[in-house]
C-alpha cells in the first residue's frame, strides 16, 4: 500500500496504531500475495492522496472498488481513461446533464473531481476481482469511519452527497451545523428512477459553496 504523505497521515495516525487496523494490513497484504484484487495496491488511498483533508469541500461514498479488470483506482464511481462508464456513472452524467447542462463525456475518470476538493471515498477499499463484498467486514469500514468522522470536525463547510441506504447510515456520525447533508437514492440503474434523477445535488453543492464564500466545483469531465 503507498503511504499517505499529506495531512491525512497526522488526523489518522491513532488508527494505523490500533489493533483492528494491523489486522485489516496483514489481511490485505495476504490478499493481493495469493488473489486478484483491485485497485492496483499503489492505488489502494488515492482518494486521500488527491484530496488533502483540508481541502475537502464535498464527500461522496461510494462502498466496494469496482471488482472487474481495470476499472478500480482508488476513487469511488471513478475509471481510468479508456475503461467503459460504469452504469451508476453514466446515471452521475445523466443528472449532471439534466441538473447544470453539461455534456456527457467520452470517460469516466474523476480526478478532476477529487484536485477540486471532492472526497470520492469507498467505505471498503479494496476487493478481490470477481467477488463483491469480499473485502468487507475486515476492518476497512472502521477506517473508512475515521475518515468521516474527521470531515465532520472540519470548521469549513462540506457538502456531504450520500446516496443510497448504505451511505446514508452514517449520517449519525454527521453533527457539524456549518455542513450540508444531501441524500438520495443511489444512482445504480436499479434505484436511480426513485429519486436520483431529480435530485439536483451538484447545482444545491455548488449554490451551498458559494454561499459560504467558497469555490464551486467545476463538474465538467471533459473528453479525452
Amino acid at each position: 500500500m503507498a503511504a499517505i504523505t499529506n495531512d491525512w497521515l497526522f488526523a489518522l495516525k491513532e488508527e494505523f496504531g490500533k489493533d483492528y487496523y494491523k489486522e485489516l494490513y496483514e489481511f490485505v497484504k495476504d490478499e493481493y500475495s495469493k488473489a486478484v484484487v483491485y485497485p492496483p495496491s499503489d492505488d489502494i488511498f488515492n482518494a486521500l492522496h488527491y484530496t488533502p483533508l483540508s481541502e475537502v469541500k464535498v464527500l461522496i461514498l461510494g462502498q466496494d472498488p469496482y471488482f472487474n479488470p481495470n476499472q478500480a483506482h482508488g476513487l469511488c464511481f471513478s475509471v481510468r481513461p479508456g475503461v467503459d462508464i460504469p452504469p451508476s456513472l453514466r446515471n452521475i452524467y445523466t443528472e449532471l446533464n439534466s441538473d447544470l447542462g453539461l455534456f456527457i463525456p467520452n470517460n469516466g475518470y474523476l480526478e478532476k473531481w477529487a484536485r477540486q476538493g471532492v472526497l470520492l471515498l469507498n467505505t471498503v477499499l479494496t476487493v478481490r476481482g470477481g467477488m463483491p463484498g469480499s473485502h468487507q467486514n475486515k476492518g476497512w469500514e472502521k477506517f473508512t469511519d475515521a475518515i468521516i468522522r474527521k470531515i465532520n470536525e472540519k470548521d469549513s463547510p462540506v457538502v456531504y452527497m450520500l446516496w443510497g441506504k448504505p451511505a446514508q447510515s452514517k449520517m449519525h456520525m454527521l453533527n457539524n451545523d456549518k455542513h450540508l447533508i444531501l441524500t438520495a437514492p443511489h444512482p445504480s440503474p436499479l434505484s436511480a428512477y426513485r429519486g436520483f434523477f431529480g435530485c439536483r445535488h451538484f447545482s444545491r453543492a455548488n449554490q451551498f459553496l458559494e454561499d459560504k464564500g467558497l469555490t464551486p466545483i467545476d463538474w465538467q469531465i471533459e473528453n479525452i
